[in-house]
């Protein structure tokens, strides 16, 4: 649909202000008339930041520098893209993640997701360069820099408010009679798109792969993350610095023999494994993964702990990967005997970390991992209850209890995978399964 010629017209009168603009654009007579106009036309409240917003990202002459004027759209595409803006009821959001220190690595596409490098100019669309460009005058977006990088993409669709002042200026729609210092304990750092994703790529054996695990055993960094919303009632951040990722100096000679002083992403080298290994992170793998997840297996928060231990450094890793793994295989009747059924048909194997210990290596079929656990509990236990003679963590133990948290997890998709069963007789069998190995 195109915008009605009223519309139009109440766009092009404040497209006519002139720089620099009213002191108080939103008091001026355009900007109250065409609020007015949007109000009477779309309904959704009066709107004043959304409308201040959606201007200047389409380009409000009056608020561009003279040296960028170019950037303003005309006021008949301003106003049909004011139209769609309010007619929409779902927005695109993409979140833009740099793979700070990736190696090569092959492209890949899952569910709503894509691991790729992009040229500068697919990058800079990607971001919506004019619109940042329109935002922040000082704040410029380097498209070159930033596409020496890979980037894993994730976008969902997003419902919408149908009130724009709402989704300009949610805090002023919010009650003031809850707890605004309360915990949602099932976020995490990230957009829960993001976090999905980040353990679906988790559950790849980067600690195998990784040829540097005294420096890190991980195959990427994810220092932050930029979404662009699709929505014009809501402003975008500042642009993202290349600065902020991990760039080494690279020397090269033109063809005078001359050094030239250039820049290159700094990469964590992974073995010659990795690329056939995360070829088998398709759109299939990525479906099978979400079925596991809706099922009781994946009930408690495994997914999350394997998360934090990515995005965590120093023993706070270690904790988050032995948290996952108690997460994973562990039931609260192992610590409370009582809940045990009657007669116990575990009875033999008493203690909670022993049960642990037996499906950890039930679901890794593998007897070594019993004392690898055994040792990596105590290593928590000294830690947590401040007990002398911690000694400093090896990277071999380090990396153990991130194979064995990977592991686990990828041992429950399996899993799951065989069909759907409560979670306590899943745990029951692997306990059965695991006890010889103790």
């Amino acid at each position: 649909m195109t915008a009605s010629a009223s519309l139009i017209a109440a766009v092009d009168a404040v497209w006519r202000l002139p720089r620099p603009g009213p002191d108080n654009l939103l008091a001026s007579p355009p900007f109250v008339a065409l609020s007015e106009l949007c109000l009477a036309e779309y309904g959704g409240g009066k709107p004043v930041f959304a409308l201040s917003t959606a201007l200047r990202s389409l380009g409000l002459p009056c608020h561009l520098p003279a040296n960028k004027a170019s950037l303003s759209l005309d006021p008949e595409s301003a106003a049909n893209a004011l139209d769609d803006a309010y007619r929409r009821r779902t927005t695109l959001r993409r979140h833009l993640c740099p793979l700070d220190l990736a190696d090569e690595m092959p492209m890949l596409s899952f569910g709503n997701a894509r691991v790729a490098d992009f040229i500068a100019d697919d990058l800079a669309r990607l971001f919506n360069a004019p619109r940042l460009a329109r935002n922040f005058h000082n704040e410029s977006l380097d498209p070159k820099r930033l596409a020496q990088f890979r980037w894993l993409v994730v976008e969902e669709e997003i419902a919408l408010d149908p009130r724009p002042e709402a989704r300009a200026a949610p805090f002023m729609y919010m009650t003031l009679d809850r707890d605004f210092g309360e915990i949602d304990p099932h976020l995490g750092r990230f957009p829960p798109a993001v976090e999905r994703v980040l353990f679906f790529l988790l559950l790849a054996p980067w600690e195998r792969w990784s040829t540097m695990q005294e420096v890190d055993w991980r195959g990427f960094r994810l220092p932050w993350i930029y979404t662009v919303d699709d929505d014009l009632f809501i402003r975008p951040s500042p642009p993202p610095s290349a600065d902020s990722l991990t760039l080494e100096p690279w020397i090269v000679q033109d063809q005078w023999g001359d050094d030239i002083e250039l820049e290159r992403p700094t990469v964590l080298r992974l073995d010659d494994d990795a690329a056939s290994g995360l070829a088998l992170f398709t759109d299939d793998a990525w479906k099978e993964l979400e079925g596991a997840r809706a099922t009781d297996l994946f009930e408690t928060p495994i997914a999350h702990f394997l998360v934090r231990a990515f995005l965590a450094d120093g023993m706070d890793e270690v904790m988050a990967h032995m948290t996952a793994i108690e997460a994973a295989v562990s039931l609260e009747m192992d610590h409370k005997k009582w809940l045990r059924p009657k007669p116990d048909p575990h009875k033999a194997v008493s203690s909670a970390t022993d049960r642990v210990a037996a499906r950890v290596a039930a679901v890794l079929n593998d007897a070594t991992s019993v004392q690898d656990y055994k040792d990596l509990f105590d290593l928590r236990s000294t830690f947590v209850h401040g007990r002398a003679g911690l000694q400093k963590v090896s990277t071999k133990r380090r990396v153990m209890a991130r194979s064995l948290a990977r592991g686990v997890a990828r041992g429950l998709v399996d899993l799951a995978l065989k069909g759907p069963r409560p979670r306590a007789d899943v745990l029951s069998d692997l306990l059965t399964r695991g006890a010889p190995y103790l």
